[in-house]
């Protein structure tokens, strides 16, 4: 295990020891996860003040006193625990939820090891041969994937649940925060209700998880378009390149109701991202992105070992399971129940359920309606809807050269003629669209037309069809209409 490159790479983020080819915990903490299995009786853990006094000891059974918690982290346990929740509710979590978690934590050393020795035994998914699947950290400007357990990822969370990742080279590696000290403390330092309702979704998760395990998998995937034209990546395209396609225009489908998590056939979600996975979902945020962390819990571990996008970047994850039901946004978030996921499992146990993170610029005003920043936009957008089994597809689609409209579209012809079976979904590519809305607007400050065009030029150049979740602003929408059938008809 010590030569193992990938594993040697996330290491020091994560909370175990390796020693002698063997992952392992400190004694100390294995005595105090075995005392919270056993239950409030055993351990005296009954409380959110007593519980937090246990996540202490267990932090300092791993040296991890210097990597400060939030200040509030201690109050915040208290009030969700002994406050904010009934009597029964912390009975079940005392009595049933957390020794289980502790059980979980306990076996956390062996599923790692698991993991480890599966994912060598993984040869290739669709066309990719040799691929790694194995956890790592997937820096930028390397393309690669990760393919986790459901059981490895709860065991992960319970661990930021438990605040036992180290942080202290996090920031220095642009890495997201992944302990859950500031959703808790941000919970007393300034009380709301949708902070409440966020870790309501959380809690509900690890319930669910604890009465019964899910047995699917879950990849994490960092696409980059090559900027260095010698990657075997999918190229990174220059404006000509876009004036010269000759791509058809996909079908662009707009929606009168409904949400992006509810689109009913197999697509792209597309998450409007921070450039920093997940953005706020740990902290304060509850917009478009850190509610959907909240629904979709698994999508936390990516936080662990995805450092912040770059503009040629975007993070796709497959197989997510939704555990959640909510209503409203931002301020009226709230949490309303258990949600069942029924999507269908493809032949690598992930749910038919595809999340892309794709970044928007912040606040570009005029900015956005020059060619840099439109290039930006647009290459980011097909960054996400691409599809990296087609890159050599998709280097003739660009080709910037002296061939006429007509030569090309004889080219899109030849590729589409060939066998493009993906095996990693067991379904032709092309029938995968995009479930998409107002990408990069609202707080980020986007004008929505534009990038209502700009996501349908990615979409068509990614061989999609693009679907345009309801927005709650009729002229928005209806201008969508317009815009669309404008283009159509040039």
């Amino acid at each position: 295990m010590e030569n193992r490159e990938d594993l040697n790479s996330i290491l020091e983020f994560l909370p175990v020891v390796l020693r002698s080819s063997t992952l392992f915990w400190p004694s100390q903490v294995v005595e105090a996860l075995k005392a919270l299995s056993r239950g409030p009786q055993h351990s005296k853990v009954d409380s959110g003040q007593v519980l937090f006094l246990a996540i202490s000891d267990l932090r300092q059974s791993l040296n991890l006193s210097d990597d400060a918690l939030a200040f509030s982290t201690a109050d915040g346990f208290s009030l969700f625990f002994d406050d904010l929740i009934s009597r029964a509710e912390a009975n079940k979590w005392f009595g049933e939820i957390l020794p289980a978690l502790s059980d979980l934590l306990l076996r956390l050393p062996s599923m790692l090891e698991a993991h480890y020795k599966s994912s060598d035994s993984i040869g290739c998914v669709g066309h990719r041969d040799g691929l790694k699947t194995s956890l790592r950290l997937l820096k930028s400007q390397e393309a690669g994937m990760v393919l986790l357990s459901q059981e490895l990822i709860s065991a992960l969370l319970a661990c930021s649940f438990f605040c036992l990742f180290p942080t202290g080279s996090r920031g220095a590696n642009h890495l997201q925060v992944i302990n859950f000290n500031h959703l808790f403390a941000s919970l007393h330092d300034n009380y709301t209700e949708q902070q409440e309702n966020k870790i309501k979704c959380i809690i509900h998760y690890f319930e669910r998880i604890c009465s019964s395990m899910p047995a699917g998998n879950v990849s994490f995937e960092r696409k980059v378009l090559a900027v260095d034209h010698t990657l075997e990546y999918i190229p990174c395209p220059v404006a000509e390149s876009w004036s010269k396609s000759a791509v058809s225009l996909c079908m662009f489908e707009i929606c009168s109701s409904g949400l992006i998590e509810d689109h009913s056939k197999e697509a792209l979600e597309v998450d409007f991202a921070n450039m920093y996975f997940g953005g706020g979902a740990l902290s304060r945020g509850c917009v478009q992105e850190e509610i959907r962390f909240m629904i979709n819990p698994e999508l936390i571990a990516g936080m662990l070992f995805l450092p912040c996008m770059a503009d040629n970047e975007a993070i796709e994850v497959f197989g997510a399971e939704r555990f959640s039901n909510y209503t409203g946004y931002a301020s009226s978030f709230r949490f309303c129940g258990d949600f069942r996921d029924k999507k269908e499992i493809d032949i690598l146990g992930r749910r038919k359920t595809r999340i892309v993170a794709i970044d928007a610029l912040v606040n570009p005003g005029r900015r956005q309606y020059g060619h840099e920043f439109l290039l930006r936009e647009v290459n980011k957008a097909f960054c996400g809807f691409s599809d990296p089994c087609k890159s050599e597809r998709y280097k003739i689609l660009f080709k910037v050269d002296n061939l006429s409209e007509a030569q090309l579209g004889q080219d899109h012809k030849r590729l589409d003629s060939k066998s493009d079976i993906v095996l990693s979904i067991g379904t032709q590519e092309d029938e995968v669209g995009i479930a998409t809305g107002n990408w990069g607007c609202g707080a980020f400050g986007g004008d929505p037309e534009l990038k209502a065009i700009i996501q349908w030029l990615a979409a068509s150049q990614g061989c999609r069809n693009q679907k345009t979740s309801a927005s709650s602003r009729l002229k928005v929408r209806a201008k969508y209409s317009e815009t669309r059938d404008y283009l159509e008809n040039c």
